[in-house]
Formats: C-alpha cells, sequence, structure tokens
C-alpha cells in the first residue's frame, strides 16, 4: 500500500498581470481571461532556478508533514524546464536537503511529469519507504524567449509543488494509477534546447479533452466507481476552458474540478501539486471518499490516479 503523507507548495513573490503580459505580446488581459481563466501568474527571479523552486517546495511539504529530510529514501523531480540537459535538479535538490547516497531521479516531462511521478512512488514505496515527489518548473525563461508567440507566453507561470509518498499511513491511501503515451503527437508541444517552445494548441485541446475524460473513466470503471462518486478532481491547471470541457465529458459540475489556475496560470508539472497543496489546506480529504488526479502533457503522456481519504 501507498498513502499520501502530505502536500506543499512554493510561488515566487513576483505577480505578473495579465495587463504586463499582454502588453508584451500586443493583446489585452480580458482576452486572455476569455481563452485561458488566467488572471495573472508568477515569475521567478533571474537567480532562482529550477531546483531552488524544487527546494522550497519540499522543505514546506517536509515541514507541513513534521517529519526530518533524513527520513526521505527516494527523491523524484518532474522538470520539464531544467536549466541543462544533466545533471537533472533532482540532484542538486536532494545536495541541498542534505540527503546522500539516496537516489535522486530527474523526470523531464512537461505538465504530466508529477503524475507520472506519483504513480512511480506509488508502487516503490513498499519497498523504498519515504519517497518525495516534486514538481517545478520555471516558465518564465522559455516564454519569455524571443519571439515570444501570443498563444504561449499568456498561458505559463513558475512554481513547484511536492508530496511525500508513505507506504504506512497519510491522509489518503493510493488505490491505483493509469498512465498513457502516444508518441504519435510528440511534435504538437515541444522545447528544444535555445529555441522558443511550439505548440500546436488546437491539437493540444482535442486531445487531452478526448483522452483525459477516458483515463478517468476507465480507472474509475475498474474499481466499481463512476464519475459523480468522486469527492474532487485535482488536474493538472493547464486551461480553465479544458477543465470545463472535461466535467461535461464526464457529467459532473465543474464546480468538482478544483481550480487556482486564475492566480497562476499554468506552471506545467507543478500545477497539480500546487493545486493538491491549496485543496488539502482549504478542504483536506475526507474518510471514503475518492478523490481523482489527472493530468495530460507533451509526448503526448497523460493518465488518472485515484486515492481514498484514510482521515
Amino acid at each position: 500500500m501507498a498513502f499520501f503523507k502530505e502536500f506543499g507548495s512554493y510561488l515566487p513573490t513576483r505577480i505578473v498581470s495579465n495587463d504586463e503580459i499582454g502588453a508584451m505580446v500586443g493583446c489585452d488581459a480580458e482576452w486572455i481571461r476569455n481563452v485561458s481563466g488566467i488572471d495573472e501568474r508568477r515569475f521567478a527571479s533571474d537567480e532562482e532556478t529550477v531546483a531552488d523552486l524544487a527546494l522550497q517546495a519540499a522543505n514546506n511539504c517536509l515541514e507541513k508533514a513534521g517529519m526530518p529530510a533524513s527520513s526521505v529514501k527516494m527523491i523524484l523531480v518532474a522538470a520539464g524546464s531544467g536549466e541543462r540537459r544533466f545533471p537533472g535538479p533532482a540532484a542538486t535538490v536532494a545536495k541541498m536537503l542534505g540527503l546522500e547516497g539516496i537516489p535522486a531521479i530527474d523526470l523531464p516531462m512537461a505538465s504530466a511529469g508529477s503524475l507520472f511521478g506519483i504513480s512511480l512512488a506509488a508502487r516503490l514505496s513498499e519497498t523504498v519507504g519515504n519517497i518525495l515527489v516534486i514538481g517545478a518548473e520555471k516558465m518564465s525563461k522559455v516564454i519569455l524567449r524571443d519571439p515570444m508567440e501570443r498563444g504561449i507566453a499568456i498561458l505559463f507561470g513558475d512554481g513547484a509543488g511536492a508530496c511525500l509518498i508513505s507506504p504506512d499511513a497519510g491522509r489518503a491511501q493510493i488505490i491505483d494509477s493509469a498512465l498513457y503515451t502516444d508518441g504519435a503527437y510528440s511534435e504538437d508541444l515541444k522545447l528544444e534546447f535555445g529555441l522558443p517552445m511550439e505548440m500546436n494548441g488546437r491539437s493540444v485541446i482535442l486531445q487531452a479533452s478526448r483522452k483525459i475524460p477516458r483515463a478517468i473513466s476507465d480507472l474509475l470503471e475498474k474499481h466499481g466507481r463512476v464519475a459523480s462518486d468522486v469527492g474532487i478532481f485535482l488536474m493538472h491547471q493547464a486551461n480553465q476552458n479544458l477543465i470545463a470541457r472535461i466535467a461535461q465529458a464526464l457529467g459532473v459540475a465543474e464546480e468538482k474540478f478544483f481550480s487556482n489556475i486564475s492566480r497562476y496560470g499554468n506552471t506545467s508539472s507543478a500545477s497539480m501539486l500546487i493545486a493538491a497543496a491549496e485543496w488539502v489546506t482549504a478542504h483536506g480529504f475526507e474518510p471514503g471518499v475518492p478523490v481523482c488526479f489527472a493530468a495530460f502533457g507533451a509526448g503526448f503522456n497523460w493518465g488518472s490516479l485515484l486515492a481514498v481519504g484514510t482521515e
């Protein structure tokens, strides 16, 4: 068995409004809000690295759990915006936490990385012990690269989220997960080193709106559940309009999908964990009530995860 022990997050202090980012790409704040549901996002300072953001979220998670860093036996860091080819941020985060000898593994995946990391951690924790999963992204350095693309620059922000997966006990038991990849669409969302990000927005929205509901429904059906049984859906925060489409496809109210995209924008692989940390702080798991996680990202990679509250 595996459990969500605790969650944590970190958001940079600089707030970038729609007016500010809109002025850079020649569009107004209301248009940005209508096409994305975003009002503002956070940008890290020039000095902050992806590893710095990850460390802040990790420390926040461990502090909430009341556990020292030494209790962590493995680290998984999901980041699609790392500063270099190798090493990735995981080894740096382990060093900054004062950990030596434990495996620190990078998942260089955009948007879906945290979900894949949690799924892997749930399968490994019984033999490894406590596993810290972190999603951290500094997307500002990607979107501010010339030439700025209006349909991309308005969407993204910086931040980090973390969760501690334990084999013993926690806020919720992880029941199962389902992960998928379709490389036929790998050219529709990509970031080459030193080049601007490329995104076929129509393809991304179309495929996500088809694939995520199916991934959720299939997993729920496998465990004798339906979408209406789920207490809350914690998704990658890509676009509010996409979230509305997925809710409609599943036949549930949009309010069942926790959303903070209006305040943070799309923080890629950090977004789902940031959302989870905020929801847990504000509401929290209830005993026996299912919670569903889902994400979709470059690759295309996507999936869903089912947990049930124990508190």
